[in-house]
């Protein structure tokens, strides 16, 4: 099976049994609102979690709470990174933003709700038998999610847009670090959190992937096809903003990202071959078209 199967089934695993945790609430339009919000994702952050769980040998039943729990927190920045207040997006993965299909009220709640779902999904008996192991779990994904990690970066990010000059590059290195990379980087080390192993080789595997990962999305912004990617394209140019492609320019950018994914796959190889679906993973990273 090639990798874009791989993940596209994976992300189908992983959005069902998301759903299926959604539908288990009464139906009102908040609910309804939820169940559209995770729909449709490629699935990265689900996959990295599947992953990084099989190879330190976690039951895939069981991982696949933290990975629905990973989906869940990512749908719900994307709920609120749409809206007026933030980046005023009417469309996502092709389809309306919640705000525009319902309104902004149901899109703050739905937001709210994926979010507590999140941590719901990580502390249910059924993701981990060790209480402890879920405790770590909730921990670190709050970290991650919060004002350590990608509400930080989406914090930095606003206050680019009215700041008196650009951001430079080790400016938006850290912020991406925050807004894109702390979940990133969270979903590579939940297995090895589930498995009780060492989390060091997955941490800056994962580091390296997702400064490569936003790269990538600065490149697309410049030249993707807004039609395949589901959503408006360059935003940050329309809005002044620094990137990794205004920078270090577009051939430059596209460089670094390649030797960043070479890091993410050198950092894998204390797991010889079983981490080879891991390695594929950092290189469709950058030769992605959404």
């Amino acid at each position: 099976m090639s990798f874009r199967a791989a993940l596209k089934t994976c992300a189908a695993e992983v959005d069902a049994h998301l759903i299926a945790q959604i539908r288990t609430h009464d139906p009102i339009p908040v609910v309804e609102a939820m169940a559209y919000a995770v729909a449709g994702g490629k699935g990265l952050r689900g996959y990295l979690v599947m992953e990084s769980a099989r190879i330190h040998g976690v039951d895939p039943n069981r991982a696949l709470w933290s990975a629905a729990a990973i989906e869940a927190i990512h749908a719900y920045s994307l709920v609120h990174d749409d809206m007026p207040c933030m980046d005023d997006d009417d469309l996502r993965r092709g389809h309306p933003t919640v705000h525009i299909k319902w309104n902004e009220t149901t899109a703050v709640l739905t937001g709210d709700a994926l979010q507590s779902l999140g941590f719901e999904l990580v502390t249910d008996p059924r993701c981990h038998e060790n209480a402890q192991v879920r405790a770590e779990l909730a921990l670190t994904l709050a970290r991650a999610s919060g004002a350590r990690g990608m509400v930080l970066g989406q914090a930095l990010d606003i206050a680019a847009e009215s700041a008196a000059s650009q951001l430079t590059l080790e400016e938006i290195t850290a912020l991406q670090a925050g807004k894109t990379g702390a979940l990133i980087s969270w979903s590579a080390q939940a297995g090895a959190i589930m498995g009780q192993a060492e989390t060091a080789p997955l941490s800056a595997y994962a580091d390296a992937l997702g400064l490569a990962f936003q790269i990538a999305d600065d490149i697309l912004d410049v030249e993707g096809d807004a039609e395949v990617a589901g959503k408006r394209l360059q935003k940050d140019a329309d809005a002044g903003k620094a990137t990794f492609v205004s920078l270090l320019g577009l051939e430059p950018a596209r460089a670094r990202a390649a030797e960043l994914v070479d890091e993410a796959i050198s950092a894998l190889s204390v797991y010889g071959d079983s981490a080879d679906e891991l390695r594929a993973a950092a290189r469709f990273v950058i030769s992605r078209d959404t």
